[in-house]
């Protein structure tokens, strides 16, 4: 059998021989296309050398691009585990032609490949063409052989593909498999064609056209081929299956699961365990390139797909949380071709834990009101689309998960009902991704990066340096020449600017040319990861295109951000030495005056745990060692070690940089690729302090930390806050902790004697409503019953029922009330001993109290309660209230 892996490596390496450059699969966040959620199709990373804004890596391509389908336009997740076909993440095979060669060389390309090299019956194959398209027709009689009555004419839009309203499109050729009579179903083309008979298994796009605004075509100067072949389609094919789920690598992660449910995948529980293997791949890779569960965006779809899959592992009867145990089945399986698995294993497997452990804890609840809210229904009904938003807003329960969880019992869910109530909750919540709305201001740029090529950065060595302006940009349109007082962005040729990137702030500094202009820089940017622009206000004179300028950078502020940026690297080395491998960025901000780095992992930080790592970071820098930077292939430089971060874009060269001491294995404390400013010494960085940690988002934790002067100067203010400190307790700063711990025991101890006077005082008579004093002192017979009524000064409210029930012991039988005031507010309190609460009840003798010191209610138990008021002054005249409701 051929694996799926094999499958991989034999078409990259059948095009290779014909002369395509292998491109590996773009991460699945796209790069060059804010509109889409994630890669959906193997053309994505092509898409601005199709529409000619960026130069093609190579005259033709091919690639295994990673995919996936679970959100926006294109979603395929309600499908996925129910169907043969449907993925959430799938891989596309791809041959692409730059404006090299055309219809005649894909068609022949394909069929050669297809039945010569995999050796495919050419019986078992069907073309189609869009029904204009008489060139690809003859073609695929003149190359294939195929009989007319197997290249079919298609006449809708499944055979023109076009990338929008404007731009590229062309017609399409579609090429079908056979599976035989014994599966239902018609060829394209027929009433039977959505059978399961036929399965498209490749798509060669002919881009010859350009659509005009207005409706028209021309055709394109260069006609360009784009292709796309399911990678678990032709696995099925090629394997003699017919349903994907049956081919090798879904089968290894269905027994994996099988094992370690006890649950064979038959007969309901197998579209359980399909949902887990696809979920599986498309949770893993999306963690893999960078992106983590949350509750919007990108995030929150991957949480959706990953709690569709825990949902099912919950319906198979795992009892604990079964994702994380998948991964190592999954990385046996992809991890050779896809190294970021590798890589990444340590966090995929925690952060599923952790989201698993999470969502079983209101799984349970949120299934068992949905049981509740269709306990009465039967099949064809539909659940009223509030009750479906209510489970997802509280319990957090995705659209998606409801319906599929009442699916097997035949009943639909409300859907417009539930999009009526999610806008009316919230409207952010209601859009999963709305993309960046960058697009249209970045087509300048393209311009400009196409025109002129990229900037070149001279910064790493020097801070000054000339250059020729290229473009000036205002309100996002380019412009000839600028003056005094226009806010502008000056691109130049060459610059030793360094744009904002990587999380490092843009540079500030001066342009000039000395002839009178002055341009001060407040912030340079990098758009296209290629360009350094300048936003700079002109002071003074005039700068036009064709310029040559002096470019100088504020030195002392790039200075503070080095230090900041190379301390990054170092942070993140001590946390992955002191926490664990798992611990991966996952964002910085380094400014000139601090610095931010933000990390997985998912607990907080303790105490012990910062000092070792800012003991750890500031060893390194004491040991001064040089800092060292290469410049390797990304392939390389992985391979000896350097940590790349998941979904970052990296070009055929990038620069390694190596910080701190050498291990007796000869590796650096710290590498990682890094393409921003760093010191030229540890020690340049001065001292390291970190000034808070705190979460981010679940699983995300960020330190926040000071180097060199902005240290010192923290540490400094904190010195002379201590000083004071001491000085006002009268002992030095070394004494100030015993001498604070002593302060605050006399204070206890006071506290406690004055209670103790207070308590003492209260129970010797202390002031009475009469004045009198002395034990016993303010007690007197009011019908027969023995009271005591006391006003006391700055006793608390929660001392008086202590004190109360000491005085119901002393009387033995009677009624005690007290009043304490405290800064001109009263608390009440009544107590009656047990052998008259028959009698009387301590609720209505405060709550009389209660009404003359301004307040209401009060409350308690019929031998004990309490209120009060605002009135303290009438603290006498609230024991007389109490004295006349005892006497009726």
């Amino acid at each position: 059998m051929t694996s799926t892996n094999d499958i991989r490596r034999s078409f990259l390496e059948f095009f290779e021989g014909r002369d395509h450059a292998a491109v590996p699969s773009a991460p699945l966040v796209p790069h060059n296309d804010p509109t889409l959620m994630f890669v959906n199709a193997g053309m994505v990373p092509f898409k601005n050398v199709f529409t000619g804004l960026e130069t093609p890596p190579a005259p033709r391509a091919t690639s295994s691009q990673k995919c996936v389908r679970a959100g926006g336009k294109h979603n395929d997740l309600d499908n996925v585990g129910y169907t043969a076909r449907h993925h959430t993440f799938f891989e596309m095979l791809g041959n692409f032609s730059f404006g090299d060669y055309f219809k005649a060389e894909a068609i022949e390309n394909a069929w050669t490949l297809l039945t010569r090299e995999w050796g495919l019956p050419a019986d078992k194959l069907t073309a189609t063409v869009y029904h204009t398209d008489d060139e690809a027709f003859d073609l695929w009689r003149k190359i294939a052989g195929l009989p007319e009555d197997r290249i079919i004419r298609i006449a809708t839009a499944d055979n023109f593909w076009s990338m929008g309203d404007t731009g590229p499109c062309g017609p399409c050729s579609e090429i079908f498999y056979d599976h035989g009579e014994h599966i239902p179903g018609g060829p394209p083309g027929s009433a039977d064609e959505d059978g399961d008979r036929f399965i498209e298994i490749w798509n060669l796009v002919f881009m010859q056209y350009e659509q005009q605004a207005d409706g028209t075509r021309r055709d394109l100067p260069s006609p360009s081929i784009d292709t796309g072949m399911g990678l678990e389609r032709i696995a099925a094919v090629m394997q003699g299956v017919h349903d994907n789920y049956d081919t090798d690598t879904f089968k290894a992660l269905i027994a994996a699961s099988e094992g370690m449910t006890g649950v064979a995948a038959e007969g309901d529980a197998t579209a359980s365990h399909r949902v887990i293997a696809d979920h599986l791949r498309s949770t893993s890779f999306l963690m893999a390139d960078g992106v983590l569960p949350s509750n919007e965006g990108r995030g929150y779809v991957l949480r959706r797909i990953m709690r569709r899959a825990m949902r099912h592992a919950h319906l198979l009867g795992a009892s604990e949380p079964l994702m994380h145990r998948l991964v190592p089945a999954l990385v046996a399986e992809m991890g050779q071709a896809y190294l970021e698995l590798q890589r990444g294993q340590a966090l995929i497997e925690e952060v599923l834990e952790r989201e698993e452990t999470q969502f079983r804890k209101t799984l349970d609840k949120g299934l068992k009101l949905l049981d509740e809210a269709t306990g009465d229904m039967e099949a064809g009904a539909s659940l009223d689309g509030e009750t479906a938003f209510r489970l997802y807003d509280t319990y957090g329960f995705p659209y998606d998960l409801t319906e599929d969880a009442l699916r097997a019992r035949g009943i639909g869910v409300d859907r417009e009902g539930f999009d009526a109530a999610m806008e009316r909750q919230k409207e952010a919540a209601r859009a999963a991704w709305k993309g960046s709305g960058e697009a249209a201001s970045g087509e300048v740029w393209f311009d400009i990066a196409e025109r002129e090529g990229a900037t070149e950065f001279t910064g790493y060595t020097a801070t000054t340096g000339e250059g020729t302006v290229v473009a000036i940009v205002k309100d996002g349109a380019e412009i000839d020449s600028a003056g005094a007082g226009d806010e502008v962005v000056i691109l130049t040729n060459q610059t030793p600017f360094y744009g904002e990137s990587g999380g490092q702030t843009g540079d500030s500094g001066t342009i000039t040319d000395g002839e009178g202009l002055r341009a001060k820089v407040s912030d340079t940017g990098k758009p296209l990861g290629r360009l350094h622009t300048h936003k700079a206000q002109i002071e003074a004179g005039t700068v036009a295109r064709g310029d040559i300028v002096h470019l100088e950078v504020d030195a002392t502020r790039r200075d503070q951000i080095r230090a900041n940026h190379s301390a990054t690297h170092l942070v993140h080395a001590a946390l992955r030495n002191q926490l664990g491998g798992h611990v991966t960025q996952k964002g910085s901000l380094v400014a000139q005056d601090r610095l931010r780095f933000d990390f997985s992992h998912p607990k907080a930080l303790s105490d012990d745990e910062i000092a070792a790592i800012e003991a750890e970071v500031n060893a390194e820098i004491l040991a001064n060692e040089p800092v060292g930077t290469r410049l390797m292939s990304p392939d390389d430089a992985v391979e000896a070690g350097a940590l790349a971060l998941f979904g970052e874009k990296y070009g055929d060269e990038v620069r390694v940089l190596s910080m701190g001491r050498s291990t007796e294995q000869g590796r650096h404390y710290s590498v990682e690729l890094c393409g921003g400013t760093h010191v030229k010494a540890t020690g340049d960085i001065g001292i390291f302090r970190i000034i808070s940690e705190s979460a981010v988002s679940s699983g995300v934790r960020r330190i926040e930390a000071l180097t060199g002067e902005a240290a010192r100067r923290w540490l400094v203010a904190r010195e002379d806050a201590l000083k004071s400190a001491a000085s006002a307790i009268r002992t030095t700063p070394e004494d100030v902790p015993q001498r604070i711990t002593a302060l605050l025991d006399e204070r206890k101890r006071l506290e406690k004697e004055l209670a103790e006077a207070k308590k003492a005082l209260a129970l010797g008579g202390g002031a009475s409503a009469g004045g009198e004093s002395g034990p016993g002192g303010g007690d007197e017979e009011i019908g027969g019953v023995t009271f005591s009524g006391q006003v006391l000064e700055g006793l608390s409210p929660k001392e008086l029922r202590p004190l109360l029930d000491e005085t119901k012991a002393r009387l033995g039988s009677g009624v005690a009330a007290i009043v304490a005031v405290n800064d001109g507010k009263a608390a009440i309190a009544a107590a009656v001993t047990d052998d008259l609460t028959g009698k009387f009840s301590a609720v209505d003798l405060v709550r009389a109290g209660v009404e003359v010191l301004g307040g209401k209610g009060g409350g308690g138990r019929a031998d004990m309660a309490q209120g009060g008021g605002p009135e303290g002054a009438k603290a006498s005249e609230a024991i007389e209230a109490v004295k006349r409701a005892l006497a009726g």
